[in-house]
């Protein structure tokens, strides 16, 4: 089975739900640290839908600007806007499979889509 991870290394959540991937067998790995190369708004959109949340559900509020931003109450194409130009907005981790996209928070939710 294929699967993609939106990886950030410093999250203690991503680091795990990676480790559970890692181990699991026969999973074809895609890690992405998505920092450094961030999805695009019409990614997210994707990934959200795929997932069943709205993009503010996908909205990191802890450590970021994102309330100040009024983010929190923002249509889904400005909070998509927001989080593809500053990906520290993306809460984390996402995970996509042929079953599923997750956010992994907590990190067992990624048995979910395995």
């Amino acid at each position: 089975m294929k699967a993609t991870i939106w990886h950030n290394p410093a999250c203690g959540t991503s680091r795990k739900t990676l480790a559970i991937l890692q181990e699991s067998p026969g999973i074809d790995l895609t890690v992405i640290a998505y920092l450094k190369a961030p999805p695009t708004a019409d990614k997210l959109a994707q990934l959200y839908r795929d997932a069943g949340l709205t993009p503010q559900h996908g909205l990191r509020l802890r450590g970021t600007d994102a309330a100040e931003k009024g983010l929190p109450d923002a249509d889904d194409a400005t909070v998509l806007a927001a989080m593809a130009a500053d990906p520290i907005l993306i809460e984390r981790p996402l995970v996509e499979t042929e079953r599923g996209v997750r956010l992994c928070r907590p990190q067992d939710r990624v048995h979910e889509i395995l």
